[in-house]
């Protein structure tokens, strides 16, 4: 089995396995460190997940943040 890295940075838009409550499933990342913080794009509810735990939640990145 191939383990494949996800990369993912700042500012990035991206899909998460399972919508929030809102009904929306894009965030985007507002910051990064140990853990990182997301933003829902349909309440602009913000969420701190551990990196570890956003890593395994998190399915695509949808949107590149602009560089």
């Amino acid at each position: 089995m191939l383990l494949v890295e996800k990369v993912y940075s700042k500012n990035d838009v991206v899909e998460m396995k399972k919508p929030h409550p809102c009904g929306e499933n894009r965030w985007r990342i507002i910051r990064m460190g140990m853990d990182i913080r997301i933003k829902c794009l349909g309440c602009n509810h913000s969420v701190l997940l551990p990196r570890r735990e956003f890593t395994k939640k998190m399915k695509k990145v949808i949107e590149k943040a602009a560089e």
